[in-house]
């Protein structure tokens, strides 16, 4: 199968996937207890005025009337209105957006780094000190909740030591002009060196306890990995030929490794923007994850559905990038 004729076919494969993660959003969204427009309208407001409020958001239409009302809206790129603040909730969604995707990358970079080099090298000498930490360090952070282990960074290093801030993104007095959302790309393209340290200081610790969660992930796999192709014929014939073991750990060993991993890697970058909420919610951090519990928290049902359907494509969008860029990297991928 040439790549062309596999990228469409794995894009008409999402086509279903999408399709069925929709109708399971919106129908499930709809048997959560309670009533948003009560919710929206305080639970204080008269049973007419309720009625009317629902008959103006379409909810007294049949289930299924509402259904193809919201999946017409999302091929207009309309993810609905907001019953509690009556903005577009794409809007809404996009503004927030930036936070979740820089606090992701910044994880994702620790942990890929930490992953890469520490699974690698506790492969190369295996069962020696430091594969027994690393394989330590591995099952503590894959067994610690995300939430507790966040809360424990901020006694630590921000009421404690004080070295780090526990919440936001950026200081309220740091003023600085926004050009993408992302604080650290906007304070180096405007030169702003006070806004640049202030932002690095409030993602340390939110990004950091993300990315050591997930580091474990591929700590594990990388190690794995890299002992079965360190156990290969072409290795144990470089080591003969006796090529440095730096070399042959990062220069054959490891890149051969990584190329099972990268499908992981790329999917779990999808995976941690989804999975934020709870770094999110412990840290004040204002992203999506943190605007899905309030919307949660107030029966904002347009919201929570839009909030749901963003991250489902967010993720069948990379996963369909990684599974491409593993076809190129081996073509056996596309038969």
């Amino acid at each position: 199968m040439s790549l062309r004729n596999y990228i469409i076919v794995r894009i008409l494969l999402a086509i279903p996937m999408l399709f069925v993660l929709l109708v399971v959003i919106f129908f499930v969204i709809r048997i959560i207890p309670g009533d948003p427009v009560a919710a929206m309208l305080g639970g204080k407001a008269s049973q007419e005025v309720i009625e009317a409020r629902r008959a103006e958001l379409g909810l007294n239409d049949p289930i299924l009337v509402q259904f193809f009302k919201y999946v017409g809206g999302l091929f207009k790129g309309d993810l609905g209105t907001s019953t509690m603040t009556g903005r577009p909730v794409l809007d809404e969604i996009l503004e927030r957006f930036p936070a979740t995707l820089e606090l992701t990358i910044f994880a994702f970079i620790i942990a890929v780094v930490i992953g890469i080099f520490w699974g690698s090298k506790a492969a190369q000498k295996r069962d020696k000190p430091v594969d027994i930490i690393a394989r330590g360090f591995s099952m503590l952070m894959y067994a610690v909740p995300v939430f507790w282990f966040g809360l424990m960074m901020q006694f630590i290093f921000g009421m404690q030591l004080k070295w780090l801030p526990i919440a936001g993104r950026i200081g309220a007095t740091v003023q600085f002009e926004e050009i993408t959302g992302l604080f650290l790309l906007d304070s180096l393209l405007r030169g702003n060196w006070a806004s640049f340290q202030a932002a690095l200081k409030h993602l340390l610790l939110p990004g950091i306890t993300l990315g050591l969660v997930i580091s474990s992930i591929f700590l594990r796999m990388v190690r794995n990995n890299t002992i079965l192709t360190l156990t290969s014929d072409y290795v144990k014939s470089a080591k003969a030929r006796g090529i440095p073991e730096n070399r042959i750990l990062y220069r054959h060993a490891l890149r051969n490794a990584l190329v099972p991993i990268l499908t992981v890697m790329g999917l779990q970058l999808a995976l941690l923007m989804a999975g934020a909420v709870l770094t999110e919610t412990t840290f004040s951090w204002p992203g999506i994850g943190s605007y899905l519990i309030m919307k949660i928290r107030y029966r904002d049902f347009p919201a929570i559905q839009g909030a749901i359907v963003f991250f489902a494509i967010f993720v069948i969008i990379i996963n369909i990038i990684v599974e491409i860029i593993n076809a190129l990297i081996d073509p056996r991928v596309r038969y």
